[in-house]
């Protein structure tokens, strides 16, 4: 006679229950996900519907770019602003405020802002021509000061090679050094944009609005308003995720056309940038050596100097300009 061991009839069970359970959970976490995405795009379509959008919509060959001015008359200057900053003309809002001297351009790139959000092939190349394409279409027909911070200052630099003639001079806020590395593109991130589509990041960030919000007191409550909202609208998109991928390959083309010798060239660089990498301050300051005119200055502050030292930024460009552009 045969007997079975009791120990060997429970062990199916306890898998077969086990396994049970296991669907379960998942079909819950899925139908949880589901809700939260749509929770998330529902929210979206109603922020995006109670907030009006600033700007001018430009149409270049491959999209729309968003466009801001704050129509001064002075000099034009351009800024760009640095890698996934979610809405530039907002970012840029307390050094726009102190450069009411000049005629202010903001130019979403994008992924950017009000800008199209799914333009691949983010090459420095395209990424310069959509400029000029954009200030050809705004008829600004006078050299521009550009000024870049981060990642736009590699944009400027190159654009500044590629468009002398349309070029005064560069202002670089804590602005990335060109280096070589490789002309290899990675393979674009999809993780952020899973994290915005399921409303991940939006419920993170709305539980430590700090996360995404600058420090200091020099933004509105409108301001912080549509950081808070625009951040959570642009997050992850595709366009920011190719760009990313092509951040070495980007700076790799930046760094095979140096700044010219006769084009004024003013950088500001953050003191916590300098502390936290030592080669910060001495590749920039030979990236200079062949430009006549330029000054390097060190400001107290992080990364993002506009967000705390916007007024003396303003000083600081502002003497610079009158200095060494012709009117």
């Amino acid at each position: 006679m045969t007997t079975t061991n009791p120990v060997q009839q429970s062990r199916p069970r306890r898998l077969t229950r086990i396994a049970r359970v296991f669907g379960i959970v998942v079909v819950i976490l899925l139908l949880l996900t589901a809700v939260s995405a749509l929770a998330n795009a529902s929210i979206t379509t109603s922020e995006k519907t109670s907030l009006t959008p600033y700007g001018q919509r430009v149409s270049v060959d491959a999209g729309a770019l968003n466009v801001y001015r704050n129509g001064g008359s002075g000099p034009t200057m351009v800024l760009l602003s640095g890698f996934g900053t979610p809405a530039p003309a907002i970012d840029f809002a307390p050094l726009i405020r102190k450069l009411d001297a000049f005629n202010v351009i903001v130019v979403e790139g994008f992924g950017y802002g009000y800008s199209d959000l799914d333009v691949a092939n983010r090459t420095i190349e395209n990424i310069t021509s959509e400029l000029h394409q954009v200030l050809t279409k705004l008829q600004v027909n006078e050299p521009v000061i550009l000024v870049g911070h981060s990642v736009g200052g590699l944009y400027a630099r190159y654009y500044a090679n590629a468009y002398p003639k349309d070029v005064s001079a560069i202002v670089g806020i804590d602005p990335m050094v060109a280096t070589t590395s490789s002309l290899k593109v990675g393979a674009p991130s999809t993780v952020e944009g899973i994290q915005a589509g399921t409303g991940l990041f939006r419920l993170v960030t709305t539980i430590a609005p700090d996360l995404i919000q600058p420090p200091g007191t020099a933004y509105t409550p409108d301001d912080r308003r549509r950081t808070a909202a625009m951040t959570k609208w642009n997050y992850g998109n595709v366009s920011i995720s190719d760009e990313w991928s092509r951040i070495g390959a980007n700076s790799t083309q930046a760094n095979a056309h140096p700044f010219a010798a006769d084009l004024p060239v003013l950088e500001i660089l953050s003191s916590e940038s300098v502390k936290a990498m030592p080669e910060w301050l001495p590749n920039h300051e030979a990236e200079l050596k062949g430009v006549a005119t330029h000054q390097l200055e060190v400001l107290e502050g992080s990364h993002y100097l506009h967000w705390t030292q916007s007024p003396a930024l303003a000083r600081i460009i502002s003497k610079f300009v009158a200095a060494n552009v012709a009117n």
